[in-house]
């Protein structure tokens, strides 16, 4: 394990985002770039690395044509589970009260059509309630 200091194990545009949907359970890899979508693939297997050398998250390799890979929380990241879930509310009230914006989904960026907005946020509250009942 790299010898970083604690806030930089999660710190980065893409960390928290990817620490935050592997929290509420197995994600393939191609799952996780569909859900972030502005983020390289590149970007996204560095960042998940760097997430398993910290000891963040767990990846399974399964030895099958095509190959698969799933990434899963470690239960070291199970416990930053109600920290996740502050930061993203101290971040819609700001959004809302500072911002004068609306919610912002899950999912959801500039280029997301109204429908997936919606279903997204359905999404975002079914994330919400797996990792409060964790």
């Amino acid at each position: 394990m790299r010898a970083l200091p604690p806030q930089w194990r999660i710190g980065g545009v893409w960390k928290p985002l990817l620490l935050f949907h592997v929290l509420t359970g197995k994600k393939r890899f191609m799952e996780l770039t569909r859900l972030i979508q502005s983020a390289t693939q590149r970007m996204l297997t560095l960042q998940l690395r760097e997430l398993e050398a910290d000891g963040l998250n767990i990846r399974h390799v399964y030895a099958e044509v095509p190959p698969r890979v799933e990434y899963e929380a470690t239960p070291l990241a199970r416990t930053l589970a109600s920290v996740m879930l502050g930061l993203r509310e101290w971040g819609e009230r700001y959004r809302a009260d500072q911002q004068n914006l609306p919610p912002m989904g899950v999912h959801c960026d500039a280029t997301t059509p109204a429908a997936k907005r919606k279903a997204s946020s359905k999404t975002m509250q079914r994330e919400t309630r797996t990792l409060t009942q964790d």
